[in-house]
């Protein structure tokens, strides 16, 4: 026997009733800790809304609001469509416009060449002048 040791206890006298845990005070704190929770008062309900409410600001405000500002232009420059404006359709096409009614526009594409269009088919009226090149 080394010098200040213990002996140990014969086998067998160990208390067998009593198994030791490691984790025990652990889950006592962790069972106090959600018995308080269970017990302590909810939040108010319109902490729960704040995240949608979040989220739909974000979406009209980056979302929703410009769209509506880019078609409320497009509205007005096909409102204000006259006689002899260039334009561009949606389908890509150029023309001179002939004649403005209350939904079709006449253009003439070319020489000879006149078509009825929708009106709200437009897609951009072209300045007079047309557009600078790209490399100038």
């Amino acid at each position: 026997m080394l010098l200040g040791a213990r002996p140990l206890p014969p086998a067998g006298s160990y208390p067998s009733c009593r198994r030791f845990s490691l984790f025990e005070r652990t889950d006592k704190t962790m069972l106090d800790i959600l018995a308080a929770a269970a017990g302590a008062e909810a939040p108010p309900v319109w902490i729960s809304w704040l995240p949608i409410v979040g989220m739909i600001a974000i979406f009209w405000f980056l979302l929703i609001r410009p769209q509506m500002r880019q078609a409320k232009a497009h509205r007005e420059k096909v409102a204000g469509l006259k006689k002899g404006d260039q334009v561009v359709t949606a389908g890509g096409l150029v023309g001179k416009v002939l004649k403005v009614d209350d939904h079709y526009v006449d253009l003439e594409l070319g020489q000879g060449v006149k078509v009825k269009a929708v009106k709200h088919t437009i897609g951009d009226v072209i300045p007079p002048g047309g557009t600078a090149a790209a490399n100038d």
